[in-house]
């Protein structure tokens, strides 16, 4: 799966089937905040919202930003990858 990386639009997105699953952000404070996961119910169930999530907190990490959760999906994304957050709070 091509995960592309629109950093203008504060999205990263992937279209599986003809359908697009995206994660948006905003960068604060030297917070990278993923406001919303969407993924259509057409490619739901394959991994797709994990894998967008964690290619916009891998971005996150290598730009020395600390990872900040809105959506409530990366939230727990965040809850079940410790490692990405150490003992930071990240709960919006």
């Amino acid at each position: 799966m091509e995960i592309i990386h629109n950093p203008t639009e504060k999205i990263f997105s992937t279209t599986v089937n003809g359908h697009t699953g995206y994660v948006n952000y905003q960068i604060e404070n030297g917070e990278f905040n993923i406001l919303h996961t969407i993924v259509p119910s057409q490619i739901e169930g394959q991994g797709i919202a994990s894998q967008l999530v964690k290619a916009a907190y891998d971005y996150a990490l290598q730009n020395n930003l600390k990872p900040a959760a809105t959506c409530s999906y990366a939230i727990l994304w965040l809850q079940k990858h410790p490692e990405y957050i150490g003992d930071n709070n990240f709960n919006k």
